[in-house]
Protein backbone atom coordinates (compact mmCIF):
# COMPACT_ATOMS: atom_id res chain seq x y z
CA UNK A 1 0.00 0.00 0.00
CA UNK A 2 1.38 3.28 -1.00
CA UNK A 3 2.27 6.45 0.90
CA UNK A 4 -0.81 8.27 -0.07
CA UNK A 5 -3.59 5.04 0.20
CA UNK A 6 -2.20 5.03 3.85
CA UNK A 7 -2.65 8.55 4.73
CA UNK A 8 -6.09 8.30 3.19
CA UNK A 9 -7.41 5.25 4.63
CA UNK A 10 -5.88 7.26 7.95
CA UNK A 11 -8.02 10.30 7.25
CA UNK A 12 -11.37 7.86 5.94
CA UNK A 13 -10.81 6.57 9.86
CA UNK A 14 -10.30 10.18 12.12
CA UNK A 15 -13.48 10.88 9.75
CA UNK A 16 -15.23 7.78 10.80
CA UNK A 17 -14.24 8.24 14.55
CA UNK A 18 -15.41 12.02 14.74
CA UNK A 19 -18.69 10.88 12.81
CA UNK A 20 -19.35 8.46 15.50
CA UNK A 21 -17.83 10.93 18.55
CA UNK A 22 -20.53 13.51 17.20
CA UNK A 23 -23.77 11.34 16.52
CA UNK A 24 -22.95 10.04 20.50
CA UNK A 25 -22.69 13.64 21.57
CA UNK A 26 -26.04 14.93 19.29
CA UNK A 27 -27.45 11.54 21.29
CA UNK A 28 -26.86 12.88 24.44
CA UNK A 29 -27.76 16.28 24.39
CA UNK A 30 -30.82 14.93 22.60
CA UNK A 31 -31.66 12.59 25.77
CA UNK A 32 -30.19 15.24 28.62
CA UNK A 33 -33.06 17.24 26.56
CA UNK A 34 -35.73 14.56 26.55
CA UNK A 35 -34.78 14.50 30.56
CA UNK A 36 -34.69 18.05 31.27
CA UNK A 37 -37.89 18.49 29.16
CA UNK A 38 -40.15 15.70 30.57
CA UNK A 39 -38.58 15.36 34.18
CA UNK A 40 -35.86 17.51 35.20
CA UNK A 41 -37.67 20.66 34.57
CA UNK A 42 -40.45 19.70 36.42
CA UNK A 43 -39.02 17.43 39.78
CA UNK A 44 -37.28 18.83 41.99
CA UNK A 45 -36.27 15.98 44.87
CA UNK A 46 -34.33 16.00 48.21
CA UNK A 47 -33.53 13.56 50.92
CA UNK A 48 -33.15 15.85 53.37
CA UNK A 49 -36.35 15.30 54.75
CA UNK A 50 -38.24 14.12 58.40
CA UNK A 51 -41.15 12.88 59.48
CA UNK A 52 -43.18 15.31 62.13
CA UNK A 53 -45.83 15.98 64.22
CA UNK A 54 -47.66 17.89 66.60
CA UNK A 55 -47.48 15.94 70.18
CA UNK A 56 -49.56 16.27 73.07
CA UNK A 57 -48.08 16.95 76.35
CA UNK A 58 -49.80 14.84 79.33
CA UNK A 59 -49.48 17.08 82.53
CA UNK A 60 -52.13 16.84 85.79
CA UNK A 61 -53.56 19.78 86.70
CA UNK A 62 -53.58 19.31 90.40
CA UNK A 63 -51.19 17.97 92.70
CA UNK A 64 -51.42 14.30 94.27
CA UNK A 65 -50.16 10.81 94.26
CA UNK A 66 -50.69 8.92 91.42
CA UNK A 67 -52.96 5.39 91.98
CA UNK A 68 -52.96 3.69 88.37
CA UNK A 69 -51.37 4.32 85.35
CA UNK A 70 -52.66 2.29 82.59
CA UNK A 71 -50.66 2.74 79.73
CA UNK A 72 -46.60 2.25 78.95
CA UNK A 73 -44.64 3.68 75.51
CA UNK A 74 -45.84 2.28 72.31
CA UNK A 75 -49.55 1.71 73.74
CA UNK A 76 -52.03 2.97 71.16
CA UNK A 77 -54.72 5.04 72.78
CA UNK A 78 -58.10 6.52 71.79
CA UNK A 79 -59.20 10.19 72.31
CA UNK A 80 -60.85 10.09 75.95
CA UNK A 81 -59.19 6.88 77.15
CA UNK A 82 -57.66 6.56 81.03
CA UNK A 83 -54.00 7.54 80.92
CA UNK A 84 -53.49 7.83 84.46
CA UNK A 85 -55.74 7.79 87.94
CA UNK A 86 -54.40 10.18 91.04
CA UNK A 87 -55.10 9.23 94.66
CA UNK A 88 -58.47 10.77 94.73
CA UNK A 89 -59.66 10.70 98.39
CA UNK A 90 -58.06 14.43 99.25
CA UNK A 91 -59.91 15.59 96.75
CA UNK A 92 -63.24 14.13 97.55
CA UNK A 93 -63.15 15.35 100.97
CA UNK A 94 -62.48 19.06 99.53
CA UNK A 95 -65.55 18.02 97.27
CA UNK A 96 -68.01 16.95 100.28
CA UNK A 97 -67.34 20.04 102.58
CA UNK A 98 -67.63 22.35 99.16
CA UNK A 99 -71.10 20.64 98.33
CA UNK A 100 -72.45 21.02 102.13
CA UNK A 101 -71.47 25.00 102.44
CA UNK A 102 -73.46 24.85 98.82
CA UNK A 103 -76.38 22.93 99.97
CA UNK A 104 -76.51 25.06 103.29
CA UNK A 105 -76.01 28.10 101.97
CA UNK A 106 -78.63 27.69 98.85
CA UNK A 107 -81.61 26.68 101.57
CA UNK A 108 -80.21 29.77 103.89
CA UNK A 109 -80.99 32.22 100.84
CA UNK A 110 -84.02 30.36 99.77
CA UNK A 111 -85.33 31.00 103.06
CA UNK A 112 -84.38 34.47 103.10
CA UNK A 113 -85.76 35.38 99.64
CA UNK A 114 -89.05 33.62 101.01
CA UNK A 115 -88.95 35.98 103.90
CA UNK A 116 -88.42 39.11 102.19
CA UNK A 117 -91.35 39.30 100.42
CA UNK A 118 -93.17 40.07 104.03
CA UNK A 119 -90.35 42.39 104.91
CA UNK A 120 -88.90 40.02 107.55
CA UNK A 121 -85.82 40.03 106.51
CA UNK A 122 -83.79 43.64 104.95
CA UNK A 123 -82.27 44.15 101.33
CA UNK A 124 -78.54 44.08 103.02
CA UNK A 125 -79.21 41.12 104.84
CA UNK A 126 -80.61 38.79 101.27
CA UNK A 127 -77.88 40.25 99.40
CA UNK A 128 -74.61 38.99 101.74
CA UNK A 129 -76.92 35.57 101.40
CA UNK A 130 -77.11 35.54 97.52
CA UNK A 131 -73.54 36.62 98.05
CA UNK A 132 -72.48 33.89 100.31
CA UNK A 133 -74.17 31.25 97.85
CA UNK A 134 -72.61 32.29 95.24
CA UNK A 135 -69.12 31.60 97.21
CA UNK A 136 -70.22 28.55 97.65
CA UNK A 137 -71.19 28.11 93.91
CA UNK A 138 -67.83 29.10 93.36
CA UNK A 139 -66.18 26.43 95.50
CA UNK A 140 -68.44 23.80 94.81
CA UNK A 141 -67.64 24.03 90.91
CA UNK A 142 -64.14 24.48 91.65
CA UNK A 143 -63.89 21.11 93.99
CA UNK A 144 -66.01 19.48 91.57
CA UNK A 145 -63.59 20.19 88.73
CA UNK A 146 -60.57 19.13 91.06
CA UNK A 147 -62.12 15.59 91.87
CA UNK A 148 -63.18 15.11 87.91
CA UNK A 149 -58.83 15.64 87.30
CA UNK A 150 -57.97 13.12 89.14
CA UNK A 151 -58.88 11.32 86.10
CA UNK A 152 -56.40 12.04 83.59
CA UNK A 153 -57.49 10.81 80.11
CA UNK A 154 -55.50 10.90 76.80
CA UNK A 155 -56.49 14.52 74.87
CA UNK A 156 -56.29 12.87 71.37
CA UNK A 157 -55.72 9.76 69.14
CA UNK A 158 -52.35 8.45 68.70
CA UNK A 159 -49.31 6.29 70.88
CA UNK A 160 -47.91 6.64 73.93
CA UNK A 161 -44.20 8.40 74.48
CA UNK A 162 -41.50 9.19 76.69
CA UNK A 163 -43.73 8.05 79.89
CA UNK A 164 -41.79 9.42 82.71
CA UNK A 165 -44.70 8.91 85.92
CA UNK A 166 -44.84 5.61 88.38
CA UNK A 167 -47.17 4.16 90.48
CA UNK A 168 -47.72 6.39 93.49
CA UNK A 169 -45.16 8.86 92.53
CA UNK A 170 -45.79 12.75 94.31
CA UNK A 171 -46.59 14.84 91.30
CA UNK A 172 -47.04 18.13 91.54
CA UNK A 173 -49.76 20.03 88.77
CA UNK A 174 -47.48 20.91 85.47
CA UNK A 175 -45.25 17.41 86.04
CA UNK A 176 -44.50 15.80 82.72
CA UNK A 177 -46.03 12.84 82.87
CA UNK A 178 -45.97 11.39 78.96
CA UNK A 179 -46.55 12.35 75.23
CA UNK A 180 -49.42 10.88 73.14
CA UNK A 181 -47.99 11.21 69.53
CA UNK A 182 -50.82 11.32 66.55
CA UNK A 183 -49.15 8.76 64.08
CA UNK A 184 -52.03 9.45 61.84
CA UNK A 185 -51.46 12.86 61.91
CA UNK A 186 -47.48 13.28 60.77
CA UNK A 187 -46.61 15.41 57.99
CA UNK A 188 -42.72 15.32 56.56
CA UNK A 189 -40.36 18.60 57.05
CA UNK A 190 -38.44 18.31 53.40
CA UNK A 191 -35.46 21.07 53.98
CA UNK A 192 -35.08 22.24 50.30
CA UNK A 193 -32.11 24.67 49.09
CA UNK A 194 -33.17 28.17 48.82
CA UNK A 195 -32.37 28.27 45.18
CA UNK A 196 -35.15 25.57 44.66
CA UNK A 197 -38.31 27.15 46.95
CA UNK A 198 -38.94 29.78 43.49
CA UNK A 199 -40.60 26.83 41.85
CA UNK A 200 -42.62 25.11 44.93
CA UNK A 201 -45.92 26.55 45.70
CA UNK A 202 -48.57 25.63 48.07
CA UNK A 203 -51.00 22.86 46.88
CA UNK A 204 -48.50 21.02 44.29
CA UNK A 205 -48.49 17.10 44.25
CA UNK A 206 -45.28 15.16 45.96
CA UNK A 207 -44.11 11.96 45.84
CA UNK A 208 -42.69 10.38 49.00
CA UNK A 209 -40.37 7.17 50.25
CA UNK A 210 -39.24 6.50 53.16
CA UNK A 211 -36.33 4.93 54.61
CA UNK A 212 -38.43 2.44 56.42
CA UNK A 213 -40.24 0.62 53.54
CA UNK A 214 -38.32 1.38 50.49
CA UNK A 215 -39.48 2.14 46.95
CA UNK A 216 -42.03 -0.44 47.84
CA UNK A 217 -44.64 1.70 49.53
CA UNK A 218 -45.00 5.18 48.13
CA UNK A 219 -47.21 8.37 49.38
CA UNK A 220 -48.85 10.81 48.53
CA UNK A 221 -48.75 14.34 49.60
CA UNK A 222 -49.24 17.87 49.33
CA UNK A 223 -47.04 21.32 49.73
CA UNK A 224 -48.58 22.82 52.75
CA UNK A 225 -46.72 25.43 54.09
CA UNK A 226 -42.82 26.84 54.29
CA UNK A 227 -41.03 27.87 57.47
CA UNK A 228 -40.59 31.14 58.47
CA UNK A 229 -37.18 31.32 58.25
CA UNK A 230 -34.25 28.58 57.51
CA UNK A 231 -32.43 25.52 59.79
CA UNK A 232 -30.00 27.76 60.84
CA UNK A 233 -31.76 30.73 61.59
CA UNK A 234 -33.45 28.81 64.34
CA UNK A 235 -30.57 27.36 65.40
CA UNK A 236 -29.09 27.30 69.25
CA UNK A 237 -26.38 29.26 68.10
CA UNK A 238 -26.99 30.26 64.91
CA UNK A 239 -24.24 32.04 62.28
CA UNK A 240 -22.21 34.48 62.34
CA UNK A 241 -21.71 35.88 59.31
CA UNK A 242 -20.86 39.44 60.04
CA UNK A 243 -17.19 37.92 59.96
CA UNK A 244 -14.04 38.54 57.39
CA UNK A 245 -13.83 35.19 56.90
CA UNK A 246 -17.53 34.58 55.94
CA UNK A 247 -18.02 32.18 53.14
CA UNK A 248 -21.26 31.64 51.79
CA UNK A 249 -22.85 28.39 51.92
CA UNK A 250 -27.08 27.38 50.53
CA UNK A 251 -29.13 27.33 53.04
CA UNK A 252 -32.07 25.38 53.31
CA UNK A 253 -35.62 26.45 54.58
CA UNK A 254 -38.18 23.36 55.88
CA UNK A 255 -41.13 22.83 53.83
CA UNK A 256 -43.84 21.22 55.02
CA UNK A 257 -45.58 18.42 53.39
CA UNK A 258 -48.99 16.80 54.38
CA UNK A 259 -49.52 13.07 54.32
CA UNK A 260 -52.67 11.09 54.27
CA UNK A 261 -54.09 9.85 57.12
CA UNK A 262 -54.97 6.55 55.18
CA UNK A 263 -52.00 5.65 53.84
CA UNK A 264 -50.85 6.31 57.10
CA UNK A 265 -52.79 3.70 58.16
CA UNK A 266 -52.14 1.24 55.80
CA UNK A 267 -48.13 1.69 56.48
CA UNK A 268 -47.27 3.63 59.88
CA UNK A 269 -44.67 5.79 60.25
CA UNK A 270 -42.62 7.12 63.33
CA UNK A 271 -41.52 10.90 64.35
CA UNK A 272 -38.27 11.50 62.60
CA UNK A 273 -38.04 8.71 59.94
CA UNK A 274 -36.41 9.95 56.88
CA UNK A 275 -37.84 10.72 53.50
CA UNK A 276 -37.04 10.68 49.93
CA UNK A 277 -39.29 13.23 48.44
CA UNK A 278 -40.35 14.58 44.88
CA UNK A 279 -42.38 17.47 44.04
CA UNK A 280 -44.32 18.04 40.77
CA UNK A 281 -43.90 21.71 40.16
CA UNK A 282 -46.75 21.35 37.57
CA UNK A 283 -49.18 19.90 39.91
CA UNK A 284 -50.58 23.01 41.04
Amino acid sequence: MSRKEQILKQLAARKKAFTILGSVVVLCAVIFGLYWGFYGSRYISTDNAYTATEIAQVTPEIDGTIKAVNVVDTNSVKEGEILVEIDPRDMQVAYDKAKANYDRAKIDFDRRKALSTSGSVSADELTRSENDLAQASANFREATLNLERTTIRSPIDGVVAKRQVQLGQRVRAGTPMMVIVPLLKLHVDANFKESELEKIHIGQKVRLTSDLYGSRVVYQGVVDGFSGGTGAAFATIPAQNATGNWIKVVQRVPVRIQLQPEELAANPLSVGVSMKVRVDTRSD
